[in-house]
C-alpha cells in the first residue's frame, strides 16, 4: 500500500473528526440527563407544574446540546475537507482542531446543564417566578457555552490556516499543543461556571426579592472562572503564530507540546474550583441579600488565590516556548521538558480545586454571619496557602527539570 502524504492527512482529518464528536457528546449528554433527571424530581413534587417544567427542560437541554452542536460541526467539517495537496503538517493540524473542539465541548455541556436542571426544580418550589428562573438559566448557559467557542475558534483556525510556512519538526508538536492547550483549559471553565449557573437559579427561586443581586454575583464569580480557559487561548495562539523554523527541531517539539500540557491541564482545577466558590457565593446572597458585599469580595479573594496554579502552569508554557534550547537528539533532552509540562499540568490540577472548596465553604459562612467576615477570610487564607504548597512542588520540579537536570 503506498502511504502517500494525502493519505496521511485524509486519516489525520477522520481521527480529529472523532476526537471532536467522540468527547464533545460527553459533556451535552451528561449534562442533559442531569436536567431531565431533575426535571422528573420536579413534576413528582408538582404534578400540576408538569407542562412548564417539561418546557424549561427542553429549552436548557438545547442549549446544553450547542456544545455538542459545535463539536458536531467541526467534526463534519474535518470528515469530508479535502485533502489533496495539503502538507504533512496539516495532518496534525487537523487532529488538533479535533481535540481542541472535542474536550472544550465536554465542560460547557455539562456546565451547562446544572442551570437548567435547578430551574426545573425552582418552578416545581416556586411556579410564580418562572420568568426569572428562564432569564437566569439562559444567561448562565451562555456563559457555561463560552468555552467551547474558545475551543471551536482554535479549531477553525487549525482547519483553516495554511501553516506551510512552518517546518514540520518542530511545527506538529506546536498544532497539537494548542489543540490540548485550549481543549483541556476549557474543560474546568465551562465545568465551574455551570456551578453559579444553577445555584443563582436556585437561589432565585427561594428568594425571588433579590433576583438582581443574586444575578450580578454570578455574573462576576463566572467571569473569573472564564479565566483558566483564556490562558488556555492565550498560549494555544502562541503556538499557533509564532514562526518555529529559527528553533532546533529537537528538543523543541518536546518543549512546544509541554507547554500546550502545563496550561490545558493546571487550567482545569482551578475553573473548577473558582465556579465551587461562586457557587456558594451564589447561594449565599439569595440567602442573605444584605451579605451581597462582603460575600462578593471574600469570593474574589478566593478565587484569586485558587488562580494560582494556572499561573504558575502558565508560567512554565512561557518558559517552556522561549527558553533557549540546543539542538540535542539524546533522550534526556526531550524528555525533560515535556515532563516538566507535565509535571505542573497536573500538579495544578488538586490546589485549584482545593483552594476553591475552602473560598466556597468560607462564603458560605460570611452569608450566615458577616460579623465573622474578618476571621473566617484570615482562615481561608492560611489553608488555601497549605493547598497552594502542593502546586509550588510542582513548579520546582518542573524548573529543576528544565535549569538544572
Amino acid at each position: 500500500m503506498d502511504f502517500t502524504s494525502d493519505i496521511w492527512v485524509q486519516a489525520a482529518a477522520f481521527i480529529g473528526s472523532a476526537f471532536a464528536v467522540g468527547f464533545g457528546a460527553i459533556g451535552a449528554a451528561l449534562g442533559e440527563g442531569y436536567a431531565a433527571g431533575r426535571a422528573s424530581q420536579a413534576i413528582g413534587k408538582n404534578p400540576e407544574m408538569s407542562g412548564q417544567i417539561l418546557k424549561t427542560m427542553l429549552i436548557g437541554q438545547a442549549v446544553a446540546e450547542s456544545a455538542g452542536i459545535f463539536a458536531l460541526v467541526i467534526a463534519m467539517l474535518l470528515a469530508f475537507t479535502n485533502t489533496e495537496g495539503l502538507e504533512l503538517i496539516k495532518a496534525f493540524a487537523f487532529i488538533g482542531s479535533g481535540l481542541a473542539m472535542g474536550l472544550a465541548a465536554i465542560g460547557s455541556g455539562l456546565g451547562s446543564g446544572l442551570p437548567a436542571a435547578e430551574a426545573c426544580q425552582g418552578l416545581a418550589d416556586n411556579p410564580k417566578t418562572g420568568g426569572q428562573l428562564t432569564t437566569n438559566m439562559l444567561i448562565g448557559s451562555a456563559i457555561c457555552q463560552t468555552p467551547a467557542i474558545f475551543g471551536m475558534v482554535v479549531a477553525f483556525m487549525l482547519m483553516f490556516v495554511d501553516f506551510s510556512y512552518q517546518p514540520f519538526w518542530p511545527g506538529w508538536a506546536a498544532l497539537l499543543g494548542a489543540g490540548l492547550s485550549i481543549g483541556l483549559a476549557a474543560i474546568g471553565s465551562g465545568a465551574g461556571s455551570g456551578i453559579p449557573a444553577g445555584s443563582s437559579t436556585a437561589g432565585i427561586a427561594r428568594q425571588p426579592s433579590a433576583a438582581t443581586q443574586v444575578r450580578t454575583n454570578m455574573l462576576i464569580g463566572s467571569a473569573v472562572s472564564q479565566t483558566p480557559a483564556i490562558f488556555g487561548m492565550v498560549v494555544a495562539f502562541m503556538l499557533l503564530f509564532i514562526d518555529w523554523s529559527t528553533r532546533p527541531a529537537w528538543p523543541t517539539w518536546a518543549a512546544l507540546l509541554g507547554a500546550g500540557l502545563s496550561t490545558g491541564l493546571s487550567a482545569i482545577g482551578p475553573g473548577v474550583g473558582n465556579g465551587l466558590t461562586a457557587g456558594e457565593a451564589s447561594e449565599g446572597v439569595a440567602r442573605m441579600p444584605e451579605s451581597a458585599g462582603p460575600v462578593t469580595t471574600t469570593m474574589l479573594i478566593g478565587q484569586t488565590v485558587a488562580q494560582s496554579t494556572v499561573i504558575y502552569g502558565f508560567l512554565v508554557s512561557l518558559v517552556l516556548l522561549f527558553i533557549p534550547l540546543e539542538e540535542s537528539h539524546t533522550m534526556t533532552a526531550w524528555v525533560a521538558p515535556l515532563s516538566a509540562g507535565l509535571c505542573m499540568g497536573f500538579g495544578g490540577i488538586g490546589p485549584g480545586v482545593g483552594e476553591g472548596l475552602a473560598a466556597a465553604y468560607t462564603v458560605r459562612r460570611i452569608a450566615r454571619d458577616v460579623k465573622q467576615n474578618v476571621l473566617l477570610t484570615r482562615v481561608m487564607l492560611v489553608g488555601q496557602a497549605v493547598s497552594e504548597s502542593t502546586g509550588i512542588y510542582s513548579l520546582i520540579v518542573s524548573l529543576l527539570l528544565l535549569f538544572v537536570i
